[in-house]
């Protein structure tokens, strides 16, 4: 099927793509609050705040992949996929209110009650430092990316934002929106040192907490649909269906949902003709062999088929 590295490959370097960035966001995180106490700088303080932010997430995504691995039981007969969603989801939320509330409340208090900075050579060092290891960070998770999209058939943001990985898409984002930071950072401290004036600063602050809030909106919307039920896409959805005309007791396919259960996981549904006019007592067991074979391929967590009722059209002619 499309759906690019299946488990365990995939899952693999997606756990090397969050602990990488969760390194580089500690050690960023540390310097950063370092050089904000030093230069009094309102952009420091923000991006600080993120650098904390980013790490706290990155420790929820681990938990995601980790969680969202658990083998079916009883109690989840489908599995825990779709843990992953809901762990990222809180990942997101925490990027929205700790990442973007105190980035724009800090600016906004500038503003009213502004503060010089001092020191700006410390910020200029940390902010060159920070900007070193978040590219290292972001070029894990660009190659992820740009992988897995030429493995799907897309564009590289078009899989950034489609991928069933949510650790993969939130490690992309929030590094991609971590390097845009460091550079309204940088913009900020600079026109403060240039003017003397603390205002440039603040909004360099607020716009660090705009942006944060624009990327947490789009995780905390993709995560959502996730959990309420997507549909597996159209490549994918192309790859089921030849896995199931395969099957030599398919004559033809007449339905056929999947929608993702976790990362590259999909819960598979169809309407199949089987060849020949076998017994009645024997076409029970003859699904249930299809819906094991469809079990093995690595992607589909678990399939149910039914047999087609009379008149219903082929999936591969629907016109016929």
């Amino acid at each position: 099927m499309t759906e690019p590295d299946p488990t365990p490959d995939g899952d693999r370097e997606s756990a090397v793509t969050v602990l990488l960035a969760f390194g580089a966001n500690l050690a960023i995180a540390v310097a950063k609050s370092a050089a904000a106490v030093v230069t009094g700088s309102a952009s420091m303080v923000a991006e600080a705040t993120h650098s904390w932010a980013d790490a706290g997430n990155e420790v929820l995504l681990l938990i995601a992949g980790r969680r969202s691995r658990h083998r079916a039981d009883s109690a989840h007969p489908l599995g825990y996929g779709r843990e992953a969603y809901v762990w990222s989801m809180f990942a997101a939320l925490g990027l929205f209110a700790l990442g973007a509330g105190v980035s724009i409340t800090h600016g906004i208090q500038e503003l009213f009650h502004p503060e010089p900075a001092t020191d700006f050579g410390v910020a200029y060092v940390v902010l060159a430092i920070a900007f070193v290891l978040e590219a290292i960070s972001f070029r894990q998770a660009y190659r992820q990316v740009r992988s897995e999209a030429a493995s799907a058939d897309r564009d590289l943001l078009e899989h950034a934002l489609k991928t069933s990985d949510p650790t993969v898409r939130a490690v992309f984002a929030e590094d991609a929106a971590a390097l845009i930071g460091l550079v309204i950072a940088f913009a900020g401290v600079l026109l403060h040192q240039v003017t003397g004036s603390p205002v440039p600063d603040a909004i360099g602050s607020i716009l660090v907490g705009v942006l944060l809030g624009v990327v947490a909106v789009i995780l905390i919307d993709r995560n959502r649909r996730f959990l309420v039920g997507e549909e597996a896409s159209p490549q994918l959805r192309e790859a089921g269906l030849r896995a199931l005309l395969d099957l030599p007791e398919v004559e033809r396919v007449t339905m056929l949902r999947m929608e993702y259960l976790g990362p590259r996981q999909v819960f598979l549904v169809g309407a199949v003709d089987l060849v020949g006019d076998a017994p009645e007592h024997t076409i029970a067991d003859r699904l249930d062999r299809c819906e094991r074979a469809l079990e093995r391929h690595p992607h589909i967590r678990a399939a149910v088929l039914s047999l087609s009722t009379p008149g219903d059209p082929d999936l591969t002619h629907p016109h016929g």
